[in-house]
Order: structure tokens, then sequence, then C-alpha cells
């Protein structure tokens, strides 16, 4: 993992942050209200965030904990962080929280075409589930589900 990285949870004030990275990141970003809903209704959401010792939020990861499984629903690392396995970090500490709350199984949906992802997923035990076929709304890309199990 990046040194002088804190990987922390997610509090309402880093929404803005948040947001910036995901628009940076994704075709259709969530809205700031769909954050907000997150941080605020959903109690089955957990967010970790990725932030530098400048206190700059640089990625982030959601799940939702729901009984003994965790579903990731959205990861990202600013484009100018890439590369610095922040992403790494970030999924290894959402195991982390998934574990400590009782999951025995992860699961997420990723871009057939996101090979580094998909790369990245395998290299932390996710297996192939199956493809979920026009997945993704901005392209019909299909998404693969991948999945691990704690042991």
């Amino acid at each position: 993992m990046t040194t002088n990285i804190l990987y922390r949870k997610m509090t309402y004030e880093d929404i803005t942050s948040v947001l910036a990275i995901e628009r940076e990141a994704f075709t259709l970003p969530w809205t700031e209200e769909a954050f907000q809903h997150e941080m605020t209704n959903n109690f089955h959401a957990y967010y970790v965030v990725a932030e530098t010792a400048e206190h700059q939020i640089v990625g982030f990861c959601g799940m939702w904990l729901v009984m003994d499984e965790c579903h990731i629903t959205n990861v990202a690392v600013l484009q100018a962080f890439k590369g610095r396995k922040i992403g790494e970090g970030l999924m290894r500490e959402a195991i982390r929280v998934s574990k400590e709350h009782g999951a025995v199984l992860m699961t997420l949906e990723v871009r057939v075409t996101n090979t580094p992802a998909q790369n990245l997923y395998r290299k932390l035990g996710f297996k192939d589930g199956g493809i979920r076929k026009n997945y993704y709304t901005d392209n019909q890309e299909d998404g693969l589900v991948m999945w691990v199990e704690f042991t």
C-alpha cells in the first residue's frame, strides 16, 4: 500500500471531495443527493476514503453490509493518484471492515473491459461469478460479477 495514505470511514463532510472523484471517474456519476442518502438513510452503507497526509481525499470505496454479505457499490481513485496501489488499499480496508462486521462473502460488478480492476480483484482472491448483460446503462456494457468468500 502507498505510504502516507490513511484509510478511514467516510463522514458526511467528505461528500464534496468524494463527489469530485466520482465525477472524474464515472460517465454516469452518482449525485450529491445519492451520497447524502447513503450517509444519512442507508444503514447498510459504509464508505471508506483514502486520505493523504495533507488531508486530501484521493479515493473512496462504497459498500453495503447486509446480514453476512458485503456488496461493493463503487470504487474510485483520482486519476492523478492512480498507479500507487490506493485502489488496492481501499479494497483491503473494505475487506477488513466487512470481516469486522461479520461478512463471509463479498461481491461486486466490474466492467468486462476493465482488466486492471479485474486483475486487482483476482489478486485479492475474487473469482468470476457470471455476467450481467447490459449492466452499465451508459453504454450497455456487460458487468462481470465477482465474489470472494472469507475463511
